[in-house]
């Protein structure tokens, strides 16, 4: 029987194997929602993934990722927009919900952290007309500040979503929020971003996973649900009171996690999906 709500990404049990095994792996628990990486992807092939995507009726939450758009040079910051036309266009074919973005942090030897926010802007201005061509909606995921350096410079929901007016002033829509509890659970204008987020139809997939304490590496030290000290419930009513009613999509960096054997993994999820989210 189907786990209606509940979207596994693909980070999160890549040691399951490839596409088609992770996949496997999530139907045997009643999973039918999952979100990928654009390399697992490329790993067996784009037709192959579709194949897959339609034989078993799957709902794609989001593909992973694309971003990543500062650098010095006005060549790499053209590669990276070609880069990310091709991820929309993958996107498109496996019919996800978004294309989420990771926006990039500071351009190796730079100290201009606004400079590096204008390249992202002007990047996913660039690349806006065609994804809404696509008709797959762009996803700003804002991390946490610790990753602003190397990874994104875009760190709060509520500088995501003005990014999102400036570009989108007329709300046409293609362009949101990625919202993951892991990188905005903390922020004290979570509950006003969240609804505002609502208002204005930005919110395209809600993400989550646990901080620990003490948390020993920012990025691959995430929590299991209800092992650390995120709010889950209070997240989700936030999230759902402003309007979004998707599936919660379980996205775990994790050195423990990932040593253990999937099936373990994904039953302890399902099991913290119906007693702790």
């Amino acid at each position: 029987m189907a786990i209606e709500g509940l979207s596994i990404n693909f980070a999160t049990i890549r040691q399951a194997g490839d596409f088609g095994a992770m996949v496997e792996a999530c139907l045997r628990h009643g999973i039918t929602s999952v979100s990928p990486w654009r390399e697992q992807i490329a790993a067996i092939g784009l037709a192959e993934a579709r194949r897959i995507v339609r034989a078993n009726g799957l709902r794609l939450t989001g593909l992973c990722r694309g971003g990543f758009f500062p650098a010095l040079r006005a060549s790499d910051r053209a590669a990276a927009i070609d880069e990310n036309r091709r991820a929309i266009d993958e996107a498109a074919e496996l019919g996800a919900d978004c294309l989420v973005l990771v926006v990039g942090g500071l351009p190796a030897g730079s100290r201009d952290i606004a400079a590096a926010r204008q390249m992202v802007e002007e990047g996913l201005s660039e690349i806006l007309p065609h994804a809404r061509a696509a008709g797959v909606p762009l996803g700003i995921e804002p991390l946490h500040p610790a990753y602003a350096a190397d990874r994104a410079c875009v760190n709060l929901i509520g500088q995501s979503l003005d990014l999102c007016d400036r570009l989108d002033p007329d709300h046409a829509g293609g362009i949101g929020l990625a919202i993951d509890v892991y990188h905005v659970w903390w922020d004290p204008s979570l509950a006003a971003g969240i609804a505002r987020a609502g208002r204005e139809g930005r919110i395209l997939a809600h993400h989550i996973c646990d901080w620990l304490v003490p948390t020993r590496d920012p990025l691959n030290d995430r929590g299991m649900m209800g092992d650390g000290v995120i709010d889950l419930k209070a997240f989700r009513h936030m999230i759902e009171a402003a309007g979004f009613h998707g599936p919660q999509e379980v996205e775990i960096f994790s050195h423990d996690w990932g040593a253990r054997p999937a099936d373990a993994v994904l039953a302890t999820i399902v099991d913290r999906f119906r007693t702790v989210c």
